[in-house]
């Protein structure tokens, strides 16, 4: 008899689940809501670079500053990819401990210095400090921006790390934007406020992006504020990028009963897994590099894995070390992706994006876009 108890009980907190899903699942909405990006007026666009002007050195220091376990891949290597393209000041990749900087969702780095060796050669700061999501709150980390901060530096906060921004209290009182998986995190803040409609805010010395593709505009913006228009093109036509003002909808960008869908199926799909490969060559572009492997790696059917022939890291266009995930002379041809920095890279993604949909179909292809927060 107590069997047949506990079958039922069993069955029924199962129907209870489905239940709850399902209904949670149908009050979601269908797709974003449609519309326009509001344009940008030619007054904001130049308050915006002349918030960005380099505050200290003529040839400005730029440092990124990550944590050594799961940085987001995309925001620590794209602003630092495109800056060194422009080589209109120097960047320094940083990490808080010594080591390897390990990606999310893919790659492995190893950056030019700890945050305690850029002290020691440069007690006088940075002048920007650009700052990417990250996987945990690090004392370290939150106490360094404040001393840059201090210091005099522009502090940037690409997609997520607008929170670890908001963690140092430096967007207190100040106008800010985030990914839009997280503007709720922001607003736990009560004095921040949340600019809808905009993929760069610049507030009084600190600087927030929306999602992860945004660095891309963000590391142009700055270009342009440091070297002025004409350079900021020339970089933009080598990345394949039009424009890149700070025109955005964040009404295309919401978490929809597609999206939650499309994210539990994959899951679920866990016997269906494939390991995709990108070969380390020297000079590979980092910034093509980053959006491959992100993408690929947000599938959650697939993952994007380097290799090389050697466990020696390979400099990347930029000159950034980069480790390869697995030692081998070559990949399955299946599950073997095309070699990083044929394309553009803002051509790269897209053609990614269709890669992904014709092999996982468009639910999937939009479902990445969507955390990438880029618009196809």
């Amino acid at each position: 008899m107590s069997w047949r108890i506990l079958a039922w009980a069993t069955l029924g907190s199962l129907a209870l689940l489905v239940a709850i899903g399902g209904t949670w699942l149908l009050l979601l909405p269908g797709a974003p809501a449609s519309g326009t990006a509001p344009a940008i007026s030619s007054d904001e666009a130049e308050a915006t670079l002349a918030a960005l002007k380099p505050p200290k050195r003529k040839r400005p220091l730029i440092a990124i500053v990550g944590i050594n376990d799961m940085s987001e891949t995309t925001d620590y290597l794209m602003p630092y990819g495109i800056l060194a393209r422009a080589d209109v000041a120097d960047v320094l990749t940083l990490a808080t401990q010594p080591g390897p900087v390990t990606l999310y969702p893919a790659l492995k780095v190893q950056p030019h210095a700890t945050i305690a060796e850029f002290d020691a050669v440069h007690p006088d700061g940075a002048d920007y400090v650009i700052v990417p999501a990250m996987s945990r709150d690090d004392a370290a980390v939150l106490q360094w921006i404040r001393s840059q901060a201090g210091k005099g530096a522009i502090v940037i906060g690409v997609c997520v790390g607008a929170t670890v921004v908001a963690n140092t209290g430096l967007l207190d009182g100040k106008r800010a934007t985030t990914h839009w998986y997280s503007v709720r995190d922001l607003q736990k803040h009560a004095t921040i406020r949340y600019a809808p409609d905009r993929r760069l805010v610049v507030d009084q010395g600190v600087a927030t992006t929306t999602g992860i593709t945004a660095s891309m505009p963000m590391a142009l913006t700055l270009i342009e504020a440091i070297a002025g228009r004409a350079k900021a093109e020339a970089v933009a036509r080598d990345i394949g990028l039009a424009a890149w003002d700070a025109r955005h909808r964040s009404g295309a960008f919401s978490f929809t009963r597609p999206f939650a869908l499309t994210a539990i199926a994959n899951t679920l799909a866990f016997w269906n897994r494939e390991q995709l490969g990108i070969a380390l060559t020297p000079e590979i572009d980092e910034v093509s590099l980053a959006l491959i492997a992100d993408a690929w790696s947000r599938t959650y059917r697939s993952r994007a894995l380097t290799f090389a022939a050697t466990p020696q890291a390979q400099r990347s266009r930029g000159g950034l070390g980069i480790l390869p995930d697995r030692i081998a002379d070559d990949w399955p041809a299946r599950q073997a992706l095309p070699p990083a920095g044929t394309s553009p890279p803002a051509q790269a993604l897209d053609e990614t994006l269709r890669a992904i949909e014709a092999r996982f179909g468009s639910g999937t292809a939009d479902f990445v876009a969507m955390q990438l927060e880029y618009p196809r």
